[in-house]
C-alpha cells in the first residue's frame, strides 16, 4: 500500500507537470499570433502611404483598392491580436491560476497521508516495544522458574536460596503478565488504527486525490475547447475581412483610372503650329530688282525689321521670353509680282510680311518650342507664380485654382457660421449679464471678421485668376475652332489683323499696318481710363490693406465708390489722388448717387 501511495505521488506530480507542459504550448502560441499581428501591422505601415496633402491622395482605383486591403489587413491583424488576448486571458491565465491551486492541494492531500502513514507507523512501533518487552519478561520468568526448581530439587541448598528463588519466581511472573496485558493493549490499539488507515483514511486521502485529477482532467479539456473557441469567435470577422479585399479588387475600374490619366496630365495647350516656309533667296531677288522700275516704290514701303522687332524685345511675353523672329512664310500675301522688261516675274516683299509677324505674336497662337519653357515664364500681373500656379499649365491650373476657392469657400463659411454663434452668444450675455461679460467676446468676434475679411480678399483674388484663365483657355478654344475652319479653305488667305479673304490684291494694297502703337500689346492687360465714380463711402473702421489689391484706409476717411459689392464682402474704392483698391464693406458707410452713370 504505501508503494501504490508512492505511484498515486508520482502520477499526480505527472498530472500536474503535463498541465505546465500544455500552458507553455499554449503561452508560445500566444507569442506567435502577437508576432505575426506584429509583423502583419509593420508590413501595413511599411506600404500604408503617411499622410500627406490631399492633392497628392490616391486617386486611382488601383491605389484605392490596395490602401482599402491594407485597411482590412490591418483589421485583420487586429483580429489576430484578439485570439492572442483571449487566450492569454481564457486558457493560459487560467491554467497557471489553476496548476498553482492543484499544487498547493496535492500538497495538503500527500502530507495528510504522510501523517496517516506515520501514526500507524508508531503505533506499530509502541505494539512492537511491547511484544519484545513481554517477550523478554516471558524468558526471564522462565530462567526463574527454571532457577527456582533446580534449587528445590536440591538437597544440599538452603531453605533461604530455595526462599529467595521462589520469590525472584513469583516477581517475574507478575511483570511477565503485566507485560503481556500491555502488549495486548498495544496489539488491539493498532489492529484498531491500521483499520482505520486502510479503511477509512488513506481511501479519503486516495479519493481526494483522484477528484483533484479529475478535475485535472476536466480543466484541461475546457482550456481544449477555449483554445478553439478564441479561434471561432473571430472567424466572422476575419471572413468579413476577406470579403473586404474582395470588394475591392473588385473596385478597380481601369477606365476610370485611364480618365484621372487624362484629366491629371491634360494641359489645355494647343499642339504646335506647321513651321512657315523660310525663304532664303530674298537677297537674289532683290539683287535683281535693283536696275527695275518698281525698286524704289517698294523701297519705299519697305520696313526695317530689325527695327520693328526691336521695339518688342523687352516686352514681357505672355509664354516667358519672346519667340525669335522668324522669316515670314513665301505667300502670295507676302510678295508682289513685278515683270521686267523681257517680260519675266520675279517676287519683292513688301511691308506684309514683317507686320503680319508681329500680329500673329501679338494675336496669334504662339509657338512653344517645349513644356519646359512654359514652366519658366510666368505672368507679373498674377503675383507670384506658385501662388497663383502660372507654372502649371492652363488645365491643371484652372483645377487647382478650383480646388483652392472650394477649399475658401468652406473656410469662410466656418468663420460666418463662427461669428453668427459669437453675436448670438454676445446677445446673450447682454440680455443677461450674469451669465457672462459681453464685451469678453469682442477680440474673438474680431479676429474673426478679420478672418472673414482675409478669406474674401484671398477669393476674390483667386477668382480673378480662375476667371482669367478660363477667359485664356476659351479664346484658345475659339482660335483653335477658327484656324480648324481656314485649314479647310484652300484658297483663302489670313490677313494681318487675323480675318480672312479671297482676293490677295486687297490684302497687299490695303492700308499698312506698321504704325500701330508699339504698346499696343501692354494696353491687352492695362485700362488707362478710370472707372467712374458711383458714389462715396465714409470709412468706420480703419483698414491695414497689407495685401495685393486692397487699399489702405483712415476713421472717418472719405473715398469714392467705383464698384459696388457683387456678394464677396468687397467694394472697390478711389482715393482723392486716384489711388484705388478693395476694401471691406462691412467697414464702410456707403452712400450710392441715384444718377451713378457718367458721374
Amino acid at each position: 500500500l504505501k508503494d501504490q501511495f508512492d505511484n498515486l505521488d508520482k502520477h499526480t506530480q505527472w498530472g500536474i507537470d503535463f498541465l505546465e507542459k500544455y500552458a507553455k504550448f499554449v503561452k508560445e502560441r500566444i507569442e506567435i499570433e502577437q508576432n505575426y499581428a506584429k509583423q502583419l501591422r509593420n508590413l501595413v505601415k511599411k506600404y500604408c502611404p503617411k499622410r500627406s496633402p490631399k492633392d497628392e491622395e490616391p486617386r486611382f482605383t488601383s491605389c484605392i483598392a490596395f490602401f482599402n486591403i491594407l485597411n482590412e489587413l490591418n483589421d485583420y491583424a487586429g483580429q489576430r491580436e484578439v485570439v492572442a488576448e483571449e487566450m492569454g486571458h481564457r486558457v493560459y491565465g487560467e491554467l497557471m491560476r489553476y496548476s498553482h491551486d492543484l499544487k498547493t492541494e496535492r500538497k495538503m492531500h500527500l502530507q495528510e497521508g504522510r501523517k496517516a502513514q506515520q501514526y500507524l507507523d508508531m503505533c506499530w512501533k509502541q505494539m512492537d516495544n511491547s511484544k519484545k518487552k513481554f517477550e523478554r519478561e516471558c524468558r526471564e520468568a522462565e530462567k526463574a522458574q527454571q532457577s527456582y526448581e533446580r534449587l528445590d530439587n536440591d538437597t544440599n541448598a538452603t531453605k533461604a536460596d530455595v526462599e529467595k528463588a521462589k520469590q525472584q519466581l513469583n516477581l517475574r511472573t507478575h511483570m511477565a503478565d503485566e507485560n503481556k496485558n500491555e502488549y495486548a493493549a498495544q496489539l488491539q490499539n493498532f489492529n484498531g488504527e491500521q483499520h482505520k488507515h486502510y479503511y477509512i483514511v488513506i481511501p479519503q486521502i486516495y479519493k481526494q486525490l483522484q477528484e483533484m485529477d479529475e478535475r485535472r482532467t476536466i480543466k484541461l479539456s475546457e482550456c481544449y475547447k477555449g483554445f478553439a473557441d478564441s479561434e471561432r469567435k473571430v472567424i466572422p470577422i476575419i471572413s468579413k475581412c476577406l470579403e473586404g479585399m474582395i470588394l475591392a479588387a473588385k473596385s478597380v475600374d481601369e477606365h476610370r483610372d485611364s480618365q484621372l490619366v487624362i484629366d491629371c496630365f491634360k494641359s489645355g495647350f494647343e499642339p504646335p503650329g506647321d513651321f512657315p516656309f523660310e525663304d532664303y533667296s530674298q537677297n537674289i531677288y532683290r539683287t535683281i530688282s535693283d536696275g527695275t522700275i518698281s525698286t524704289p516704290k517698294q523701297e519705299g514701303m519697305r520696313i526695317d525689321t530689325k527695327t520693328t522687332v526691336g521695339k518688342a524685345k523687352g516686352k514681357l511675353w505672355l509664354f516667358g521670353k519672346k519667340p525669335k523672329p522668324q522669316s515670314p512664310p513665301l505667300t502670295p500675301t507676302s510678295l508682289y509680282t513685278s515683270s521686267t522688261p523681257n517680260g519675266s516675274q520675279y517676287p519683292i516683299f513688301s511691308i506684309e510680311p514683317v507686320h503680319y509677324c508681329m500680329s500673329d505674336i501679338k494675336t496669334g497662337k504662339p509657338r512653344i518650342p517645349s513644356f519646359r519653357s512654359l514652366k519658366r515664364g510666368c505672368f507679373c500681373l498674377q503675383g507670384p507664380a506658385l501662388e497663383d500656379f502660372s507654372h502649371l499649365p492652363p488645365e491643371q491650373r484652372r483645377k487647382k485654382l478650383q480646388q483652392r476657392i472650394d477649399e475658401l469657400n468652406r473656410e469662410l463659411q466656418k468663420e460666418t457660421d463662427q461669428k453668427d454663434a459669437l453675436i448670438k452668444m454676445k446677445d446673450v450675455y447682454e440680455k443677461n449679464p450674469q451669465m457672462g461679460d459681453p464685451s469678453s467676446l469682442q477680440p474673438k468676434l474680431t479676429e474673426t471678421m478679420s478672418n472673414m475679411d482675409r478669406l474674401r480678399m484671398e477669393i476674390h483674388k483667386n477668382e480673378a485668376w480662375l476667371s482669367e484663365v478660363e477667359g485664356k483657355v476659351a479664346a484658345r478654344s475659339d482660335r483653335r475652332h477658327s484656324s480648324d475652319i481656314n485649314h479647310l479653305v484652300t484658297q483663302g488667305r489670313e490677313s494681318p489683323e487675323g480675318s480672312y479673304t479671297d482676293d490677295a490684291n486687297q490684302e497687299v494694297r490695303g492700308p499698312p499696318q506698321q504704325h500701330a502703337h508699339p504698346n499696343e500689346f501692354d494696353d491687352e492687360f492695362e485700362d488707362d481710363d478710370p472707372l467712374p465714380a458711383i458714389g462715396h463711402c465714409k470709412a468706420i473702421y480703419p483698414f491695414d490693406g497689407h495685401n495685393e489689391g486692397t487699399l489702405a484706409m483712415k476713421e472717418g476717411e472719405i473715398l469714392y465708390i467705383i464698384e459696388e459689392d457683387k456678394g464677396d464682402g468687397w467694394t472697390r474704392a478711389r482715393r482723392h489722388n486716384g489711388e484705388e483698391g478693395y476694401v471691406p464693406t462691412s467697414y464702410i458707410d456707403v452712400t450710392l448717387e441715384k444718377n451713378s452713370k457718367g458721374a
